[in-house]
């Protein structure tokens, strides 16, 4: 099966927090992601590094561990009139429209532990089909 996947998602597959293993599952499926995942994530991972949760040497291999990440990359220019579209449509941020652009564009779901992004897609009529909560 084949689904795209969010930020959310994959911070959690470098990041011990809740459900971890859930995300690491995932893995065995046909991932996909617009490029922009690789700049959500390192932020992130700053983020830990800069708070002392990540030390020089695991902030670097996280970092080696998200490029290698088994993705299927679309950039994001692809995606750029849809997901301006669907943000317009949702009124919710454009970051997460990009992930659920690529999940109409392939036909599969978005799947995302952003609760404000799920529940923004669920209200809609035919788009929550295309977004599940991790």
């Amino acid at each position: 099966m084949k689904f795209v996947v969010d930020a959310s998602v994959a911070v959690k597959w470098f990041a011990d927090e809740p459900l971890f293993d859930k995300a690491r599952e995932l893995q065995q499926h046909s991932l996909a992601a617009p490029d922009l995942i690789f700049a959500e994530v390192a932020n992130v991972m700053w983020k830990l590094w800069r708070k002392g949760v990540l030390t020089d040497a695991h902030y670097a291999a996280r970092g080696e561990a998200l490029r290698d990440a088994p993705l299927m990359v679309t950039p994001v220019r692809d995606l750029l009139a849809s997901a301006m579209r669907l943000a317009r449509e949702l009124d919710h941020p454009v970051y997460d429209c990009f992930y659920l652009a690529l999940a109409v564009r392939e036909g599969c779901p978005a799947i995302t532990a952003d609760q404000r992004f799920a529940a923004a897609a669920a209200g809609h009529p035919y788009l929550g089909k295309f977004v599940e909560k991790l």
